[in-house]
């Protein structure tokens, strides 16, 4: 069937994708982060759509970007198709024998918190296919590429709180007899690792321990590895306890100084802004949130 006038002719969805998103972060570096693409590849998707429209979308600077006004009064119509777009996409998932429900989190949470309660969310939930994606950075929910991320953050009153979070040294049972005041650290190796290479430079200055060089000892790219390399008895490491659960109960772990713990970002669950929650992905929620 014709369409009368007929549908005009629309650019490559890829370049408005990444228009979108370059715009809303006035930023081709965080757009490529988002995209999981590099800033190269932006930039040549928004040309592509620049050249498709005659005319610029934004304005090349030696400090980044900024956006015309076209493009600054075309980016809320963008972002909402691509939200409305979003929700086509998990409609049309949600619609098979499996569910299948997509999760962005933090690397050293899917290694720590998620994956050991992975196994239990499968046996509760056998319809629901979950896919786990470890990213650095936590992407938008707007393309329906995910469905929900965790992450260590502050709520800001759209997201859920699932685990309390506490930073505070770890360490393995032998280091035990040697950690009987905060000022013996002095004579321990730390542990860093990069996600959260402030961790020991926070927690000694807000124990008056400054004098402590809290640059000693090895890094690790992984969380996970330095909380390895922790076990096996190498040395101290900032420990967050909601990560830690399973290494704390059973004594893999001690932490000599429980009463210097200081309040950290909770483990925040995310999901895409909807006017209606589909029941599988409400299934989900509702396991994470009381998960052990």
């Amino acid at each position: 069937m014709s369409l009368t006038p007929p549908r005009p002719r629309l650019p490559p969805l890829n370049a408005l994708r990444a228009t979108e998103a370059a715009a809303r972060h006035a930023s081709f570096l965080r757009a490529a982060e988002e995209l999981s693409v590099t800033p190269g590849a932006v930039a040549q998707q928004v040309r592509k759509l620049e050249d498709w429209a005659g005319q610029a979308l934004f304005v090349r600077h030696a400090q980044g970007i900024s956006v015309t006004p076209l493009a600054a009064q075309l980016l809320p119509e963008l972002t909402a198709g691509f939200e409305r777009l979003g929700n086509v996409a998990r409609t049309l998932r949600q619609t098979g024998t499996k569910v299948p429900v997509r999760i962005a989190t933090l690397p050293a949470v899917a290694q720590l918190w998620l994956g050991p309660r992975l196994t239990d969310l499968q046996m509760r939930l056998p319809e629901i296919e979950f896919s786990v994606h470890a990213l650095d950075t936590k992407p938008e929910l707007t393309h329906g590429d995910f469905d929900l991320t965790l992450y260590p953050e502050r709520t800001d009153g759209t997201s859920i709180p699932i685990a309390e979070n506490t930073l505070t040294p770890v360490a393995a049972p032998i280091w035990a007899d040697r950690l009987l005041e905060p000022d013996d650290l002095s004579e321990a190796a730390l542990i860093h690792d990069v996600s959260w290479a402030e961790d020991w430079q926070h927690w000694l200055a807000e124990h008056d321990l400054g004098a402590i060089d809290h640059r000693r000892g090895p890094t690790y790219s992984l969380y996970s590895l330095a909380v390895e390399r922790c076990i096996a008895g190498d040395g101290v490491l900032i420990g967050h306890t909601a990560l830690l659960t399973d290494p704390l109960k059973d004594g893999r772990l001690v932490a000599p100084f429980p009463d210097r713990a200081l309040t950290g970002d909770p483990i925040t669950l995310t999901t895409p802004a909807a006017e209606r929650t589909p029941a599988p992905l409400m299934d989900v929620i509702r396991s994470l949130i009381s998960a052990e």
